[in-house]
């Protein structure tokens, strides 16, 4: 029998990537996506409208509960993971009440319909729902692992800790088959560009081709475990393969400074990071998380997942891809002011 899946947040980062897995798992793949006045479905338009292996978008918001009831009756899920959120963690210092209203009350939304849907049909629905390192915030241990404490210092923070608790909440209330990944930086050449590491390496190769000559940056000092986005969405999947639902910190296990990606960004293009980079104040967080260092030995031990793809390999992927939409960029700006010189 074919699965299905249904995946919220699906135009993002990590909706992109396991659509794409998902795929090639032979799910039918349902995707949720918020109407707007424009389509932003870049990162998933080679699966969309191809013939049967095509990610089937609908319109629809967390903010939606009888929304989301009837999608999931209409869709009758196997699968449902939750990648849905405002999570811009400096953003959400900024729209506090919205972060809220999506990354936490969203998911009790989201996990409300599924119980209804699942007490209606019988039809067991496993729930993944996307948890964040930034729930530990203030960390009062190092590594941070399943039984860390939380400390959030985000609102963002604050309200993934609310879409965690939830879902074990509905887990152990409900008998609901519902696992929480506790994900560590991710990152990969599908990654906002108003993120810290795509905003280093869309900077440096612009800097690299002349389009650009300065990079504005807040923390440098500050240090992170970072991974592939690409890996991490396999460790989503083999969660919900699990017979037993239950919650796992995903992380490469390794920490690095903002200024060592810096370093290893621009070096890769011949550049000193030194000379370009400036440290602003506006881009410091209120409250700032220092460090965020996972022990990721439990998924590793128990789903035989390990990730694939180093800090340096992901650092020199990002930079080659953003350096291919440089050049792009540059030819596509002078071809404008050869026509404007034309035009005169």
């Amino acid at each position: 029998m074919q699965r299905r899946a249904l995946i919220t947040g699906v135009t993002g980062q990590d909706g992109s990537y396991l659509a794409e897995l998902l795929v090639a798992k032979g799910y039918e793949v349902h995707g949720l996506r918020r109407r707007s006045s424009t389509f932003g479905n870049e990162r998933i338009d080679h699966l969309v409208d191809v013939g049967d292996t095509a990610v089937r978008l609908h319109y629809g918001d967390l903010a939606d509960g009888n929304g989301l009831v009837r999608l999931i009756r209409e869709i009758r899920p196997h699968e449902v993971y939750n990648l849905a959120a405002q999570s811009h963690v400096r953003v959400s210092f900024d729209q506090p009440t919205y972060t809220a209203d999506v990354t936490a009350v969203g998911t009790l939304r989201l996990l409300e319909a599924i119980r209804d849907v699942q007490d209606d049909t019988g039809q067991q629905i496993r729930f993944y729902q996307a948890s964040s390192s930034e729930m530990f915030g203030k960390v009062v241990e190092t590594p941070q692992r399943e039984t860390t404490p939380f400390h959030p210092r985000s609102p963002y923070g604050v309200a993934k800790v609310y879409g965690h608790w939830i879902t074990v909440n509905y887990r152990e209330s409900y008998d609901l088959h519902a696992s929480c990944g506790i994900l560590f930086n991710h990152e990969s050449p599908r990654r906002g560009e108003t993120f810290v590491t795509r905003k280093i390496t869309r900077a440096a190769t612009r800097i690299k081709v002349g389009l650009q000559d300065k990079l504005h940056l807040g923390n440098l000092d500050a240090k992170r475990d970072w991974g592939f986005a690409g890996d991490y969405v396999e460790a989503m999947w083999l969660m919900l393969q699990q017979d037993t639902p239950d919650d796992y910190v995903v992380s490469t296990d390794e920490l690095h400074t903002v200024s060592e990606f810096c370093e290893k960004a621009f070096g890769r293009l011949g550049l000193d990071y030194r000379e370009h980079v400036v440290v602003d104040p506006r881009y410091f967080r209120p409250a700032e998380v220092d460090l965020l260092l996972g022990d990721s030995s439990k998924a590793r031990r128990r789903l035989g997942w390990q990730p694939q793809v180093s800090f340096e390999q992901l650092v020199d992927m990002m930079v080659d891809a953003d350096l291919e939409l440089a050049h792009r960029e540059r030819s596509v700006s002078r071809g404008v002011v050869g026509r404007e010189r034309i035009a005169a």
